[in-house]
């Protein structure tokens, strides 16, 4: 009797250990696919802001999630993909009005309405690119050092021919002016290779992981951050940065 007892005591256990090791591995993919993206390649394309482009229907939407104690209805979500010159970025946002003053490039735009991201291709050095888009087509691309949280940017020397950027933007539901009344507004964003020269691990190949983040910050309720990996206080700790995993 005690032997049968002891047996099926043991068979519980068993059963538990695998319950749970089942379980762990199925909240283990949850979270690493929640950290990584595929980024799928594609060939070059003209950059409209509209996202119309064919090419866009090889990558899917990801959400970013609202973060801090000023919460919105609104939503952003983004798409990327990769070519054999440069990176492609689609971002589509919910919005109702355009806080967004700043005319001119390298200025502070994210103290306005914004969409930006931070590409940090070699974790072995803490140095990385950052870019800011405004709904009014004004774009800040810097390069960070970043030394235990001690960071300033560094504007790009040359900046013209295949080492400048190419973005547009558009606007629904209104006009594309400052404080306009709108549905939303998108920006489409393409980063050539040349323009990360020196960062090391550029450009990607097939299976090319680079750690990065993207986010969203919106002025109409107090300010809103957006991010698709949560960080803590700053947009700068790439220690948080997700993965994309290039096709």
């Amino acid at each position: 009797m005690n032997t049968v007892k002891t047996n099926l005591a043991l068979i519980k256990f068993l059963l538990i250990m695998i319950i749970s090791g089942v379980i762990f591995i199925s909240l283990s993919a949850q979270t690493a696919d929640k950290a990584s993206l595929v980024v799928r390649k594609c060939l070059d394309f003209d950059v409209t802001g509209d996202g119309s482009s064919a090419e866009w229907k090889k990558a899917d939407w990801v959400e970013l999630l609202q973060q801090g104690p000023d919460k919105s209805p609104y939503t952003t979500k983004a798409k990327v993909l990769y070519s054999e010159t440069g990176i492609y970025f689609l971002y589509d946002c919910v919005d109702k009005k355009l806080t967004s003053t700043i005319k001119g490039d390298f200025q502070n735009i994210f103290t306005e309405d914004v969409v930006e991201f931070f590409l940090w291709p070699d974790e072995s050095f803490p140095v990385y690119f950052e870019y800011e888009l405004s709904p009014l087509d004004y774009e800040l691309p810097i390069i960070v050092p970043n030394y235990n949280g001690k960071f300033y940017g560094w504007q790009p020397w040359h900046y013209e021919g295949e080492r400048r950027t190419r973005h547009a933007t558009i606007v629904t539901g209104g006009k594309k002016e400052s404080m306009a009344s709108v549905t939303g507004w998108k920006g489409e964003i393409f980063v050539p290779y040349k323009l990360l020269v020196p960062l090391n691990n550029v450009p990607p190949v097939s299976g090319t992981k680079w750690r990065a983040n993207i986010y969203r910050i919106d002025y109409d309720k107090g300010t809103t951050h957006f991010a698709w990996q949560k960080v803590a206080r700053s947009f700068h700790e790439y220690n948080n940065y997700g993965t994309f995993i290039f096709e």
